[in-house]
């Protein structure tokens, strides 16, 4: 017996918390597998995102950002910078920092990623029509917006898929 949206179920248990880890669940494998060749996976994709579109002052704050520990910034970035994604430039506002910048290869590969991301997004929703797709989309973010004291979308997927 299926449910409407509008009906309640009353004569069996919600099946929502089930429904949300079963899309993280498959999301994080598809991502993981989109990211495979990025330096940490998925972690490596939210911090290229993050240094494209965060707009953080320092290597500090990015770390912050996405809570992963300094010294374990330290390496990622270096693995980046091995790679030619990101660079480290002197802050003009105090030169003792560095700021994280993408490369036009990292720029390159970020543009790449997430066109994999949004394929395996729309795979993962291939159930649905793509007018479900949206609506599902735009009621999750807005439902998910307030949630808790951290609204940083990268902070939070990153805490999300770590393993228990």
């Amino acid at each position: 017996m299926s449910t409407t949206p509008t009906e309640t179920r009353t004569d069996q248990h919600s099946l929502f918390g089930w429904s949300l880890a079963a899309l993280l669940r498959d999301w994080s494998a598809r991502v993981d597998a989109a990211a495979d060749d990025l330096p940490q996976g998925t972690r490596g994709y939210q911090l290229l995102t993050a240094v494209v579109h965060g707009n953080l002052p320092s290597q500090a704050a990015l770390a912050a950002t996405l809570g992963i520990d300094r010294t374990v910034m330290t390496y990622l970035l270096d693995a980046f910078e091995g790679c030619g994604l990101v660079e480290r430039q002197l802050d003009p506002a105090d030169r003792r920092a560095r700021r994280i910048v993408a490369t036009d290869k990292g720029l390159e590969v970020l543009a790449a990623m997430q066109a994999r991301v949004a394929a395996a997004e729309e795979e993962l929703l291939s159930g649905l029509e793509p007018e479900q797709r949206l609506l599902l989309r735009h009621l999750l973010e807005r439902a998910a917006t307030g949630t808790g004291p951290d609204d940083n979308p990268c902070r939070t997927v990153v805490q999300a898929v770590k393993p228990a």
